[in-house]
């Protein structure tokens, strides 16, 4: 049985990651305080959401839907939403996720014992990433729009919540330079 106890113990400390920071899902958008979300955003409020299309893809996006021919095209791009105007910026951030891998440093024990000197070093830690679009909205007076406060603040989410789903959901943006 104390056989059996170490055997399993053994096997869950070969199979084991230890996560040391993860990269959150975000499954449709979140609104937070950018800051909070990653050190080099802003302390603005930012609508936030997971990109899964190549670096850049949002920017010509951005570039081609407001028909920008890439002069200003990641601050304060212009908008408007029940008749009154608002100005989009944006960030492509990445948040990664990193483990210890516990079975490469086990193993490496083992042979540093026998004097075989770590062989897996390159193996105890990995990493892997995602990315996200972070939207940051003025208004004329350089208030901040997404704030829970905001009078017309519903209003901004779903356009940005809109142009989400139009970003995600198109893949060839030439057909917006085709529009009038």
């Amino acid at each position: 049985m104390k056989n059996l106890l170490l055997i399993g113990s053994f096997l869950i400390l070969l199979s084991s990651c230890v996560p040391t920071k993860i990269a959150p899902n975000i499954e449709d958008y979140k609104v937070t305080i950018g800051k909070k979300f990653k050190k080099q955003l802003p302390k603005r409020t930012a609508f936030i959401f997971e990109d899964p299309k190549n670096a850049n893809e949002f920017y010509q996006f951005i570039n081609a839907k407001f028909k920008l021919n890439n002069e200003d095209v990641r601050w304060n791009v212009p908008f408007t939403v029940n008749n009154e105007e608002y100005f989009l910026s944006f960030y492509e951030v990445e948040r990664s996720s990193n483990t210890i891998n516990l079975a490469p440093m086990a193993i490496d024990a083992i042979l540093d014992v026998n004097e075989g000197g770590p062989v897996l070093e390159d193996f105890y830690t990995s990493r892997s990433g995602k990315w996200y679009v972070a939207l940051t909205v003025n208004d004329n007076d350089f208030m901040d729009p997404l704030k829970e406060n905001y009078l017309k603040r519903d209003e901004i989410v779903i356009f940005l919540k809109q142009l989400k789903n139009e970003y995600l959901s198109t893949s060839n943006y030439k057909k917006y330079l085709l529009i009038d």
